[in-house]
């Protein structure tokens, strides 16, 4: 069934109108926040300035700092309904927070660990809901950033270093929140590097088209498959559909392995791919209002 709703996904380090988090980036951001900016976009998505957002800082490791962050950017939007769920652990994913998830009109899940996101949430009435409003209810958004986008795909990154991305086993994966099927998705990724980490688990996957985010930019899902990137920088597609020749099964846990015909295409805002047809789509979309 195609999905009613819209994921987005993002790269980290969005613009929050702010320094970057934490004095780790110095990246000059080159969107005008308010007008421009991915949570701007998020804001139109999800219906405007009237609506309830339910932000979820469970990946995280400092959740009340990162709560009153996306409280602060969202209200810099004019967004004045924010719910910052406080899940923690598995025994915090209670009826209440599963009504208060009903309430809200779209979901912004934050940065931090992915790994934390799925043993939470999996197999939970929370995540159920979640899958069943984004199929069902057009207009729910589903965002994240970081962790918040990996977390999104049926199968998902956890570990993984970029010197090691080449070699057989440097790469760790495990079943994702499975929101979108048939894609692996990473984040921070011109930034930190990671173009190895993901080229290992496409060629182990190649089913999976690989969606490698680059920081404040993401990409607006829709229909489970078409994806058109937003944000000041660029997503990477890796589309191992055509790959000739891999030695991946063969070779020794810890050696480096070989790979034909491992397609890539660059994309920049505006632009557009899809999924399932696996094509690039050259010319820009409008900018919307």
């Amino acid at each position: 069934m195609t999905p009613k709703g819209k994921l987005i996904a993002i790269g980290g380090n969005e613009d929050k109108g702010k320094e970057p988090e934490g004095g780790h980036h110095t990246k000059v951001f080159h969107n005008n926040f308010i007008e421009e900016g991915i949570l701007k976009r998020v804001v139109n998505e999800i219906g405007g300035t009237g609506r309830r957002i339910a932000v979820i800082t469970s990946a995280s490791s400092i959740p009340e700092e990162v709560g009153a962050n996306y409280i602060e950017a969202f209200g810099r939007l004019g967004v004045q309904d924010i719910d910052v769920l406080d899940i923690r652990d598995r025994k915090d994913v209670r009826p209440d927070m599963i009504k208060r998830l009903s309430r809200a009109d779209g979901v912004m899940m934050s940065g931090g660990n992915q790994l934390r996101l799925t043993t939470i949430f999996g197999g939970t009435a929370f995540l159920e809901l979640m899958k069943r409003r984004y199929h069902e209810e057009e207009g729910f958004v589903i965002a994240g950033t970081s962790a918040g986008a990996m977390c999104m795909s049926s199968t998902m990154i956890y570990q993984g270093h970029s010197a090691s991305g080449l070699i057989k086993g440097g790469v760790k994966m495990t079943t994702g929140a499975g929101l979108i099927q048939d894609v692996i998705i990473d984040s921070h990724f011109v930034e930190r590097g990671r173009f190895s980490r993901l080229t290992q688990a496409v060629a182990g996957n190649p089913n999976s088209i690989g969606i490698g985010l680059g920081e404040d930019t993401g990409v607006v899902i829709t229909g489970g498959e078409h994806l058109e990137t937003i944000g000041s920088g660029q997503v990477m597609i890796f589309d191992g559909h055509d790959i000739t020749y891999s030695d991946l099964a063969d070779v020794e846990e810890g050696e480096p392995f070989s790979v034909e015909g491992m397609k890539v295409h660059i994309i920049s805002k505006g632009h557009c791919y899809s999924v399932k047809q696996k094509v690039f789509t050259a010319v820009k979309v409008p900018v919307r209002g």
